[in-house]
């Protein structure tokens, strides 16, 4: 364990090379505070002692000002110091966050379907924001603190060495216990960290899910749930405060008994006629007992700190090393495709030896419109998956015009593939911006060009704000229906050369429909097309209908050729689900 902790406190410190002249002039800061820390008391010991016992007043505003510009430097070098290291800190984390957004981004769809949501969110957020205490609250304190301490104990045996060894009586007993305190509260940061994720990923999906939630009246289950969980992370603090509550008593007590101890031993001494110390000294020592051992007992709050952010990096870094990106081989960008597809005995599987897609072989001519059809785990949205590279085949080889899709590269291969999805994910964020997603290449303009071409400009412009009007977060404050005919612009304005729509009229009202079935004609017309739909609507002009049952293609043929066959698994669909909708449509 301890070996990890040093490689991912060295990981983090690779984030801080293009910041070492501010690396750099924190350390000069920490030098300079401790040494304006250590000035003052020594200037006290002789400002008593060689001015004011003496009544020499001269000598004694001389010492006093100094001590005020001492003090003046050393706040400072504590602002200075303070300041730049909190800011290395959020440059570093911020670097570190980047890194990992565009690390998790390029993941495979399988890494995502069985990793919780809320861990990730946990990772991205909150413990990457703990790795800025490493520098903000953690290495440059303890730096800056045992610095002070240093330069504290040599200035303490230069002025009396017989009581800067009685001080040093206690510094054991002290390490000890801050050593014993470190390693406790690394269990309960740990632990603390783990019950956090838990505790986000249930809020994460409770929240999603609320209408779940409401609609079958889990509200009370759900919560003795929350509360469970709740419990587990509040356990977990409460180690964490009862280290912090036993250790910095201890501490407190270790540094009152020394500065008693001390005083004790001096006046011993005094009593017994061999002064071991001036007045002056004494009150030295006494400023000199709080500045080394306050810093002491603080290391130990500031070890916890920096633990805090080693064990949040552990985590963070343990994301940025997975395995889980999609091959990125291709070396072609892809222009705009004529649109030939061709599935070559095709074999995928989510789970090794459980195969979706057994041996498919299908070929698609450019600029044909395909239906695919089949019941619910037939493998059909699987197709659409593969063919956009979310999941890597087991074998076989999928091509567009006669190029192994493994050949481009990735997102040349996605700019050139429109995909319109059953259930369509909309930002907090205007339409326009939902539309374009941000690609400054797409001008506001072309957007309502392509909006009018496909029949649902009127239906944007009703809206408050119209192109500038905010969805809210998943797209609330649209219907199911408008949602699609966004989804639908959104894939329109791309201009791809392939277009899929994975079941994208399944769910909608009858307006809506005949909005999605004017744009389907408008956007499908000189590309490729490949609908997987329910509604026959959507598919009984299309120029081949592909059957799928349990990964495999059963059947291919025009509407008409495959309601005439006998016995036929289509015909067989038709009667069953089809003809149902065409009598409910009369």
């Amino acid at each position: 364990m301890k070996a990890k902790k040093t490689s991912s406190f060295k990981k983090v410190m690779q984030f801080a090379k293009p910041y070492k002249n501010r690396f750099a002039w924190v350390i000069i800061f920490a030098i300079s505070l401790s040494i304006f820390a250590a000035a003052r008391p020594y200037l006290l010991e002789k400002t008593v002692d060689e001015y004011l016992i003496p009544k020499n007043n001269t000598g004694l505003l001389y010492y006093i000002m100094l001590m005020v510009i001492m003090l003046v430097m050393e706040v400072i070098s504590q602002f200075y110091f303070v300041f730049w290291a909190n800011v290395l800190g959020q440059d570093i984390v911020k670097d570190i966050r980047e890194k990992l957004f565009n690390h998790i981004s390029s993941f495979r769809m399988k890494f995502f379907d069985n990793e919780a949501v809320g861990r990730l969110v946990t990772r991205t957020v909150f413990d990457i924001e703990s790795i800025s205490k490493i520098f903000s609250q953690g290495l440059f304190m303890i730096i800056s603190d045992l610095l002070k301490m240093f330069v504290i104990l040599i200035v303490m045996f230069y002025m009396n060495w017989k009581l800067a060894f009685a001080v040093m009586l206690a510094m054991p007993i002290l390490v000890y216990a801050t050593r014993i305190f470190q390693k406790k509260m690394k269990g309960a940061f740990e632990e603390v960290r783990a019950q956090v994720a838990n505790l986000n990923t249930f809020v994460q999906e409770r929240l999603t899910g609320m209408k779940i939630v409401q609609l079958f009246n889990r509200e009370d289950i759900e919560y003795e749930k929350f509360k469970e969980i709740n419990k587990k992370h509040n356990d977990a603090w409460q180690k964490n405060i009862l280290y912090n509550s036993i250790f910095f008593p201890i501490a407190d007590i270790i540094s009152s008994l020394t500065l008693g101890f001390v005083i004790w031993y001096a006046s011993i001494s005094i009593l017994n006629g061999d002064a071991l110390a001036e007045p002056g000294q004494m009150f030295a020592f006494i400023m000199f007992i709080g500045m080394l051992f306050n810093p002491l007992r603080q290391i130990a709050d500031k070890f916890n700190e920096m633990q805090q952010g080693i064990v949040a990096s552990d985590r963070v870094f343990e994301l940025l090393e997975m395995e889980e990106l999609i091959q990125q081989s291709g070396h072609i960008k892809a222009g705009h495709f004529k649109g030939e597809l061709e599935f070559q005995n095709v074999r995928f599987s989510y789970i090794d030896d459980e195969e979706i897609i057994k041996g498919i072989n299908l070929k698609i001519e450019a600029g044909q419109t395909i239906a695919i059809v089949g019941s619910t785990g037939a493998g059909k949205s699987t197709i659409i998956n593969l063919l956009n590279r979310f999941y890597e085949i087991n074998s076989g080889k999928i091509t567009v015009d006669g190029v192994d899709i493994n050949d481009f590269t990735l997102d040349s291969l996605r700019r050139q593939i429109g995909v319109v999805l059953q259930d369509v994910f909309l930002f907090a964020d205007t339409i326009l911006n939902n539309i374009t997603l941000n690609d400054p290449q797409i001008s506001r303009e072309q957007v309502i060009n392509a909006a009018k071409s496909i029949g649902v400009h009127d239906f944007i412009m009703s809206l408050p704000g119209g192109y500038d009007y905010n969805v809210k977060e998943r797209g609330v404050m649209l219907s199911s229906g408008q949602r699609q005919l966004i989804a639908f612009l959104r894939a329109f304005v791309s201009n791809p050369s392939i277009l899929i729509l994975d079941e994208a009229t399944s769910s909608i009202d009858t307006h809506s429909e005949d909005l999605i079935r004017t744009a389907t004609e408008t956007i499908t017309k000189g590309r490729t097309s490949i609908i997987i739909a329910h509604r026959l609507a959507t598919i009984i002009n299309a120029d081949k209908i592909i059957v799928m049952d349990k990964g495999q293609i059963v059947e291919s043929g025009t509407h008409y050729e495959l309601i005439n066959r006998i016995e036929g698994y289509y015909k067989n669909l038709y009667y069953s689900q089809f003809a149902v909708e065409t009598e409910s449509e009369e």
